[in-house]
């Protein structure tokens, strides 16, 4: 009988402190899923330039799909000018669309430009300097390209300028949904 008293005085006992020590595993947890579902917002220069990178990289993509087949059309007309007579009015037109075609690669390169500006002026931006740079020097590359007539050939430099923003973004935090 003593015996039977004894187990289950320490049963009571061992249950007794297992409360007390579940009791704090759980404050514990509770203390860990607080922080784990508190999130952590980027600075607002990164979160601003995020949101330029991203805004430049549409326009970027866009008007290299749009430049395909303008570019096609130019120097199509082009060489039709060479090896036969246009009508002056088409080649007129055809001057003219390519002056429109490089006056819209500098409009690029200028917002390429400011961008790539502030991640070399704002410090909490030059961490992402090395994966943006150059894609003032691309663009320029694409707009000489344009300016010697060689327009399908500008759609190359504007692509990796598309690659070095999307390889922006990529290291870049992204700001928490909400």
């Amino acid at each position: 009988m003593k015996h039977l008293q004894i187990i289950v005085l320490s049963v009571a006992a061992m249950g007794l402190f297992a409360g007390a020590a579940d009791a704090q595993r759980k404050t514990t947890a509770k203390k860990g899923s607080t922080k784990a579902s508190k999130s952590v917002l980027p600075p607002l220069d990164v979160r601003a330039a995020r949101e330029k990178v991203s805004n430049q990289l549409a326009n970027v993509n866009r008007f290299v799909d749009i430049l395909g087949p303008v570019a096609q059309g130019i120097e199509t007309l082009d060489d039709s000018a060479r090896s036969r007579r246009l009508e002056q009015s088409a080649n007129d037109r055809n001057e003219e669309n390519k002056q429109k075609v490089i006056a819209a690669i500098r409009n690029l390169r200028t917002g390429l430009t400011d961008l790539e500006s502030d991640f070399r002026t704002k410090p909490a931006l030059q961490k992402y300097l090395a994966s943006i740079q150059g894609i003032t020097d691309l663009a320029g590359q694409a707009e000489d390209s344009a300016i010697a007539g060689k327009f399908v050939s500008a759609k190359d430099p504007l692509r990796d300028v598309a690659q070095k923003l999307t390889d922006t973004l990529k290291l870049m935090p992204a700001s928490p949904e909400i």
